[in-house]
């Protein structure tokens, strides 16, 4: 039974966290390409939150939402 969870701590600290490994040691020698990271996710969910403004512009213009008070038959 020891065996299984240390083959699970080897799995995680060896194998799945070896990235952020790399990330943590590559930004000691430098700062700006481990943050290219970071800004590679902020504009992905910029780009994201922008797709998701517009679909629902969409949607409020061609009146496709049911807006009154009691949208649901148990209301």
């Amino acid at each position: 039974m020891k065996d299984f969870f240390y083959a699970i701590q080897d799995l995680f600290v060896n194998v799945l966290f070896a990235p952020y490994d790399a990330l943590r040691a590559l930004e000691l020698d430098n700062w700006w390409l481990a943050n290219t990271v970071s800004w590679i996710f902020s504009i992905i969910c910029v780009v994201a939150i922008v797709y998701w403004m517009k679909q629902l512009r969409i949607f409020d213009n061609n009146n496709e939402e049911d807006k009154s008070i009691s949208s649901h038959s148990f209301l």
